[in-house]
């Protein structure tokens, strides 16, 4: 992602990612650019991919009884 630095939220990954489809919309892009936007575009659908896996993993169902359950589909 290009802000490597901090880790984003899931929120702003999509926001990111949006940027990036935006960008290759353009009529004017180039070949190596929209390649470039296409790799890094790829990199944060992974990191976003893996970030919403985990917050699933963390996603508990209460039952009935107040019990908990792991999420599952």
């Amino acid at each position: 992602m290009s802000k490597e630095s901090k880790k984003m939220s899931i929120e702003e990954s999509f926001e990111y990612l949006d940027g990036i489809l935006e960008k290759m919309e353009d009529e004017d892009i180039s070949l190596e650019d929209s390649f470039a936007l296409y790799e890094k575009g790829m990199k944060a659908l992974k990191e976003t991919s893996a970030a919403i896996d985990e917050v699933e993993k963390k996603v508990k169902l209460i039952d009935d009884e107040g019990r908990t359950e792991d999420f599952d589909e």
